[in-house]
């Protein structure tokens, strides 16, 4: 969609900013900028509540949240886990069944034998293989709780099933798994060598839903801030949808309005225009 003049577009009263991590918030480096930093400490000063809404577990999604000094839930796994991170008291967790998880695992393995499958339950991450290359930063900061045969640990439900090769060869196994297990579990998209499954009814839009709610927040009063289509959801379902210009067709589609890319400052230009502009310009 093209970006809507600023102008012309009348912002709701926020109380609730949400934010997804990587592609948004964060650089492409994975850096948070100090002055996103600044803008996000006076938004929290102005008594708007900024949750954190990403794909990542609770222990990834910790420095970036003590970073900011807040004191919210956050939610994970693309709305499958919601956490207190201050309390690290698990809120809400919607998982899979276990032995569902390992008949997808087997028919993944059957199509791709060379793709890394790990598994989330809860805060903990298990996988058969660890390859560090692939992992990136937060699987080095963060290695795996164990590595073996997934009979050894897929016995309780599973928070998120994670495939990972390259989109090629993920490609059959993402159609096997659409015509299998339709309506069994959610898939959810951030990047295309990667395949996220939870919950079918996990999703970011279910669980900021959630979240607002505990807050006493309707949906006009939320924005939120995207850039894959995992965070579609909840951008249709805010009353403000952002996107990053750097964001996905299908997320600058679903967007109300389209801001500068994450490596230029997005999301505080964002909180910026309308959230703390808004509010100087309202009345006492």
């Amino acid at each position: 969609m093209d970006q809507p003049e600023t102008t012309q577009f009348h912002a709701p009263d926020i109380r609730l900013v949400a934010l997804d991590l990587d592609g948004t918030l964060l650089t492409g480096d994975k850096q948070l900028p100090a002055a996103t930093q600044r803008v996000i400490a006076r938004c929290v000063e102005c008594g708007v509540k900024v949750v954190l809404a990403s794909a990542r577990p609770p222990r990834s999604v910790r420095p970036v949240y003590n970073l900011l000094n807040l004191d919210t839930l956050s939610v994970h796994y693309n709305g499958a886990l919601i956490s207190d991170l201050r309390t690290n008291r698990y809120w809400c967790h919607m998982p899979l069944p276990a032995d569902l998880v390992r008949d997808v695992i087997a028919t993944a393995r059957r199509i791709d034998p060379h793709c890394l499958i790990s598994v989330e339950i809860l805060d903990k991450w298990y996988t058969d293989r660890f390859d560090e290359e692939k992992a990136g930063e937060n699987g080095r900061l963060n290695p795996p709780a164990m590595v073996g045969p997934f009979d050894a640990f897929v016995t309780a439900p599973v928070t998120k099933l994670m495939l990972l090769d390259e989109p090629k060869r993920l490609r059959p196994v993402r159609e096997a798994i659409n015509a299998l297990y339709a309506g069994q579990m959610a898939m959810a998209v951030s990047d295309d060598y990667l395949i996220q499954l939870m919950h079918p009814q996990a999703d970011k839009s279910t669980a900021l839903m959630k979240v607002a709610e505990q807050y006493g927040v309707s949906s006009e009063q939320v924005m939120a801030v995207g850039d894959a289509p995992n965070d579609c959801g909840m951008l249709r379902w805010a009353g403000l949808g952002v996107a990053v210009a750097n964001a996905w067709v299908e997320v600058l589609d679903s967007a109300d309005v389209v801001v500068p890319p994450n490596d230029v400052g997005g999301v505080a230009y964002a909180i910026q225009r309308y959230v703390l502009d808004v509010k100087d310009q309202t009345p006492a």
